[in-house]
């Protein structure tokens, strides 16, 4: 009886067996036909961020090893690329840079797979003069507010106006000028005055 019964469990058991390994055998040949697609293409940095002279990128389209290349944006905003020549990176965000190549590719490269990567975000640079411990150009690579800017200063001097802080921003033929009146916001008041800097601030402390 025993006997019986270990030969039963033996069979069910071979057939099982039989059974799974048919059924990978066909994996092979489904996965053969599936073509490999192309990666969807890349831009590693934030959303917001805007490019500018002096930043280092990456370009390169999936399976154009002769296009990949690394470029500075110039002092003039612009890059050079193959076949499409230049293009102005400045202000742009590294999605609308890589669209715009991708666009300007496509009559040499049908769908291109274009990424676009910030090697070294080099055009963010912030400044900071007057009485802090520290005054001049501060190269940051992520988004700082006027506190963390002050921060990096050193913090402010014994004789500073804390409340009579200003930030300068160019915009475009224009500069306007932001107040920051540091001793309410260490109170938690008018914390909507601690703005995010953009390339080319300057906090002035007097």
């Amino acid at each position: 009886m025993m006997r019986k019964t270990i030969r039963i469990v033996l069979r069910r058991l071979a057939l099982a067996l039989a059974m799974t390994v048919g059924a990978l055998a066909g994996l092979p040949a489904a996965v053969a036909q599936a073509p490999t697609p192309a990666p969807a293409a890349l831009a590693t940095s934030p959303p917001s961020y805007r490019l500018g002279a002096e930043d280092l990128l990456e370009i390169s389209v999936w399976r154009e090893d002769a296009l990949k290349r690394e470029v500075l944006v110039r002092p003039d905003g612009g890059i050079s690329y193959p076949l499409i020549g230049d293009v102005q990176a400045a202000g742009k965000s590294v999605d609308e840079l890589r669209a715009e190549i991708t666009k300007r590719l496509e009559k040499f490269v049908p769908d291109a797979a274009v990424s676009v990567t910030v090697l070294r975000a080099g055009s963010q640079r912030v400044y900071v003069i007057g009485k802090v411990t520290r005054s001049g150009e501060f190269l940051v690579g992520r988004n700082v507010d006027v506190l963390q800017a002050l921060s990096m200063a050193g913090g402010l001097t014994q004789f500073a106006d804390q409340n009579g802080i200003r930030v300068v921003r160019r915009d475009g033929d224009r500069q306007v000028v932001l107040p920051f009146e540091y001793g309410r916001i260490v109170r938690g008041e008018k914390l909507e005055q601690n703005v995010l800097l953009r390339a080319g601030d300057v906090v002035v402390v007097p």
